[in-house]
């Protein structure tokens, strides 16, 4: 079952492909077809995996920009840089190997880069915040996003990731009808961590230290900068990859 939800999916995407891009695209299905996408989206502060199944042109409208100024980019991008097969080798991956990527990488960048990003939104806080208010904001949200990402990655590793296994190697609609209520949640919890994503960017002025900023500030900024992308990446693997196969 798993072998033909993955080619449908993947044979949908890829005759969408064989046209430039429109604004009725999805900008997840722009991301999945090519990757290099996913970059000119958060340049540009466009959601590819929470909010990722909506078209284009919403998306752009939303964000005040130009959809033809933006198609004309991605088509040019496209152009430019031929799509290898490697970079779409998660869409066809089997469920079990794309979980271990996602444990490996991302989960695994969690656990070590969390808590030093923590240490480092303490300290800046600490020594920055009487003059810069607008800090505690941020140290809040990071711990509110901490605790709940960690929370997040535990439950998938113990029960919901093994739980996606077990229904791949015996399908049942029983088990599937359970799989969907865990999917559902889990891309609720991923909703959420957006939000928080979305309100630290915004009360750091899209990560932008002011002038006066040391280097412990600067570092943090960009460390809460890489640590959304990596986020989205992860998000984008579950919601847009791993989950629709399920549902």
């Amino acid at each position: 079952m798993e072998t033909q939800q993955t080619y449908d999916r993947t044979s949908e995407i890829e005759q969408s492909s064989q046209n430039t891009f429109n604004g009725e695209a999805l900008v997840r299905d722009i991301v999945l077809q090519f990757p290099k996408a996913a970059d000119y989206f958060k340049a540009n502060k466009i959601d590819f995996c929470c909010g990722g199944a909506r078209p284009l042109a919403d998306a752009a409208a939303e964000r005040g920009l130009d959809i033809d100024s933006m198609l004309g980019d991605l088509n040019k991008l496209l152009a430019e840089y031929p799509v290898l097969e490697e970079d779409k080798v998660w869409n066809t991956a089997p469920s079990a190997q794309l979980i271990e990527h996602i444990i490996n990488k991302h989960h695994h960048y969690l656990r070590e880069e969390l808590p030093l990003i923590g240490q480092n939104v303490a300290k800046v806080f600490r020594v920055h915040g009487e003059d810069s208010p607008h800090l505690a904001e941020m140290h809040a949200l990071f711990n509110t996003l901490k605790e709940e990402l960690l929370q997040h990655t535990a439950k998938e590793e113990e029960s919901e990731f093994p739980k996606i296994l077990a229904y791949s190697a015996d399908p049942s609609e029983e088990a599937l009808a359970e799989l969907r209520l865990i999917l559902n949640k889990l891309e609720d919890e991923h909703d959420a961590a957006g939000d928080i994503l979305k309100k630290i960017r915004l009360v750091t002025n899209d990560f932008t230290p002011p002038g006066h900023a040391c280097t412990t500030y600067r570092l943090t900024y960009a460390r809460l900068e890489e640590l959304e992308g990596m986020t989205f990446e992860h998000v984008h693997l579950e919601n847009n990859i791993l989950f629709p196969r399920y549902q």
